[in-house]
């Protein structure tokens, strides 16, 4: 039945590394038997969002509290959405940012708040990491919570 539904897992990069998350979610979801797409927001549009019933963004901040280029043009596609747009879009994301910025992670929190305020349903909280976030475990343990998080609604356990 988990072959039915895929994850879309979407990033937004500058220097890779939220690229690389992306790219370890849909590595660890292949182990956990769950049909996923790593997709650049570059390669995707705004309808394939809000039709993909399982979302998980993996974005960095850039600058300022910027979005990372390859992510921009797909955000504002995003705001610009109706109201609804994200019903039954089941989503998660993954935030990148650096602690000695003002605004840290803002890109990951902006697309948190997008996504509900189209009507999205959030199915775990919200990360954010700093930049030695490979030195901790947290954002591999956050990822397998989420991908676990979709299994059981995906086998229809949640």
């Amino acid at each position: 039945m988990s072959e039915e539904k895929e994850i879309l897992i979407v990033y937004g990069s500058e220097t890779g590394n939220a690229e690389a998350l992306a790219d370890d979610a849909g590595i660890l979801a292949k182990k956990m038997n769950l049909k996923s797409r790593v997709m650049d927001m570059d390669d995707i549009s705004v309808d394939e969002l809000s039709d993909s019933e399982f979302l998980l963004i993996c974005c960095s901040t850039w600058g300022e509290g910027e979005q990372p280029m390859n992510a921009e043009d797909l955000y504002q596609a995003s705001c610009d959405c109706d109201d609804n747009s994200m019903d039954g879009v089941n989503f998660a994301v993954l935030a990148l940012g650096d602690t000695s910025y003002e605004f840290f992670c803002e890109s990951g929190k902006e697309w948190d708040r997008v996504l509900e305020e189209k009507g999205g349903n959030r199915i775990n909280e919200r990360i954010d990491c700093d930049v030695d976030y490979e030195d901790t475990t947290e954002c591999e343990d956050w990822i397998e919570e989420t991908l676990q998080k979709f299994s059981q609604m995906i086998l229809g356990e949640a």
